[in-house]
């Protein structure tokens, strides 16, 4: 076999590929996945790109990534057994206000986000200045970079941005490679090539189908007879009469249906239910849901919402527990390992903290068992650092110590005490 075909993979899990002049080429699902380019049992042609115009994958991956991009990342120094805050630096700066000139902290975890729940991987540039300090944080588009293992095993990075004149390759420390599930050294699996790819193309399909329904102006479809035969040219002009006058939203119950010669017409009903595919359409978006982690009622869908322990409270645990963490503890770590020397003892960290900060009551139930008290037992922060973390001053005074229970007994459980002794 030729280097080329190897290359294209032809003879190994073909499929078939309309190319631009409408010819039928074949090309290895190998090859499509690394344009992004899926096909589907629905005949849809499914890409990153057309699976975000399904709601239900948009839904899922705004609610992902607004979440991880939410969260500050904080940076610790620990001796091995207690982690210490450090104070705000230019790194600081850097992951949770302005990685680079152009892109806000924000955009840029939301951007990685993305990448590893469409493409399965997300790259950032290190870039560094003379002193081997991090001058800027570049995210790279997905296209442009291209992992590439070498005849010695080592993996490097090939980097193609034609438009701004940069083509080089870069070593595996000048890039945070943020990989999906699925890693396998150079490349990981992509949510929509895999797990949603049957349900992100039926999607489309349907999608597609309801709109062409309702384009032709979403009437029930009309029988017309008649006792006189027709010629085919008669028929065909009937059709195309008959269509051009009553199809489209603009000729909506326009003008009355008037029939001559002798021809009749018969509806065949169609229900709501049936022309917009509601139940089809509602499995889908569960379908959907599930393979990205979100559960339903996350992103709209609420008929099953109890369907898990107590109800949207437990999915929502769920949620942050299942899908949320596994995406920050990649994310943390290829930041440690890109952005720190081993034995430094520094670790940067999401603080996870912050995902309750909307809950009010989710917030007040974690303060008060964090104080401490009676049947809360020992405290882990002080009322001053509650207080810092709501943006108040510290008080100081007793506002500054630990509850301990040993030490902060109610008056009447020390005189009963001092009694019984």
């Amino acid at each position: 076999m030729s280097l080329i075909a190897r290359s294209l993979g032809l003879g190994k899990g073909q499929v078939r590929a309309q190319n631009a002049v409408g010819s039928q080429t074949k090309y290895s699902e190998d090859v499509l996945q690394s344009f992004g380019l899926v096909g589907s049992a629905a005949g849809q042609m499914v890409t990153p790109l057309s699976a975000m115009r399904v709601a239900a994958v948009f839904a899922c991956v705004q609610r992902i990534s607004g979440a991880i991009m939410t969260l500050p990342v904080d940076c610790y120094l620990t001796d091995g057994e207690i982690p210490v805050k450090m104070p705000r630096d230019d790194l600081w700066y850097k992951l949770n206000e302005q990685p680079s000139a152009q892109f806000t902290a924000a955009s840029h975890w939301e951007g990685v986000s993305v990448g590893q729940l469409l493409r399965g991987d997300s790259y950032t540039w290190i870039r560094r200045g003379s002193n081997n300090s991090i001058r800027e944080l570049l995210p790279l588009p997905w296209g442009t970079v291209s992992p590439i293992r070498m005849t010695d095993g080592q993996v490097r990075y090939y980097l193609s941005i034609p438009d701004h004149g940069i083509t080089t390759w870069l070593e595996p420390s000048e890039v945070l490679h943020f990989a999906g599930f699925g890693f396998d050294g150079l490349r990981s699996q992509s949510i929509i090539s895999y797990a949603a790819r049957s349900a992100v193309g039926n999607a489309l399909a349907m999608d597609s189908y309801s709109g062409k329904f309702f384009e032709n102006g979403a009437h029930p479809s009309i029988i017309l007879n008649t006792a006189v035969k027709m010629s085919q040219t008669q028929i065909e002009g009937l059709q195309a009469a008959f269509a051009a006058k009553y199809s489209g939203s603009e000729n909506f119950h326009r003008l009355p249906l008037v029939l001559t010669e002798g021809i009749t017409a018969k509806e065949l009903s169609l229900s709501a239910q049936d022309s917009q595919l509601l139940e089809a359409r509602q499995f889908q978006v569960i379908d959907i849901a599930r393979a990205f982690g979100v559960p339903p009622h996350m992103i709209g869908e609420t008929s099953g919402s109890t369907s898990w322990g107590s109800g949207i409270e437990s999915m929502s645990r769920g949620f942050v527990t299942y899908t949320l963490q596994p995406h920050l503890r990649k994310i943390e770590q290829e930041l440690n390992r890109k952005l720190f020397p081993r034995d430094s003892g520094k670790f940067l960290r999401f603080d996870r903290d912050a995902l309750i900060e909307g809950d009010s009551k989710a917030q007040a139930e974690y303060n008060r068992a964090a104080l401490g008290g009676p049947g809360s037992g020992m405290g882990w922060l002080t009322p001053d650092e509650v207080r810092r973390k709501q943006g108040h001053k510290p008080m100081g005074g007793n506002a500054s110590e630990l509850f301990n229970p040993n030490m902060n007994q109610p008056k009447t459980e020390q005189l009963a005490e001092a009694t019984a002794e």
